[in-house]
């Protein structure tokens, strides 16, 4: 204690103190600054779900239930992941009136900014396919148009047509068409299986395959149609058949019409 005394009357004790005193204000500013950084994108996904939970108890609880457990009418949604609800919201799909019919693509009930709190609320429920970004989607640069051809007529062409020009099911649904649809939606029902629609995951799919198919369905949108109206591009078959058909048919129209005036 005397030797602790002693040093506290020294001349440069004051100056040290004072520099000690700086040192520790000053790391303890660099830490509490570090916590305040990382406490906003916190702070907003917070926000972000409380108002999507909020949206989601106003517009989709009375079908899927308070808790997104689902009900006698539709699915749960614990687990199904941002991706389904970016699909199914930004596409209007999703609210729906009446959930016994398929449900159609429409004008989205909710702008971009409520489509993005209820897909951080339900994905805060449990792990799902997330939303692809932007990286992810250079389908120009990743992806291969001749095998995305090959992929397509392969697994989707089926129900979609030959063309992506979309089809008729059984039981009264149908294979929507894939023109005019953005790359995002195609990949997030790729990995998603809406409605009738099949999952297909990466190891069925690989992420570069499913960027090729959207390249080729970006292609065959883009095609001049050179022999003039597409008919829906249903086939040569089918197109040929209706030409038959309306070609005879107006011919014997105007032999009666002619038969008729000569009486």
């Amino acid at each position: 204690m005397k030797r602790l005394s002693k040093y506290r009357r020294h001349r440069a004790a004051a100056p040290l103190l004072l520099v000690l005193a700086l040192l520790g204000i000053g790391t303890t500013f660099s830490v509490a600054s570090a916590s305040i950084k990382q406490t906003p994108s916190t702070f907003a996904r917070s926000a972000a779900i409380d108002e999507g939970k909020q949206i989601f108890l106003k517009g989709c609880s009375s079908c899927h239930g308070l808790n997104a457990e689902g009900g006698s009418i539709a699915p749960s949604l614990i687990g199904v992941g941002a991706a389904s609800v970016d699909f199914q919201v930004g596409t209007g799909r999703m609210p729906m009136a009446d959930m016994s019919t398929q449900a159609a693509r429409k004008r989205p009930v909710y702008n971009a900014e409520q489509t993005a709190a209820l897909v951080a609320y339900v994905s805060s429920l449990a792990p799902g396919p997330a939303v692809p970004t932007d990286a992810v989607l250079n389908y120009e640069r990743d992806g291969n148009t001749a095998q995305g051809g090959e992929l397509f007529r392969t697994n989707c062409a089926m129900c979609h047509n030959f063309a992506g020009q979309g089809g008729a099911l059984t039981q009264g649904k149908y294979a929507p068409t894939l023109m005019g649809v953005e790359p995002k939606y195609i990949y997030e029902a790729l990995i998603t299986g809406p409605q009738s629609m099949p999952v297909f995951s990466d190891k069925t799919i690989t992420p570069a395959e499913k960027l090729s198919i959207i390249k080729w369905i970006k292609s065959a949108e883009a095609e001049p149609n050179l022999g003039g109206a597409t008919m829906g591009r249903i086939g040569p078959v089918t197109e040929g058949l209706l030409g038959w058909v309306l070609g005879l048919g107006l011919l014997i129209a105007v032999a009666v019409w002619l038969t008729t005036k000569a009486r």
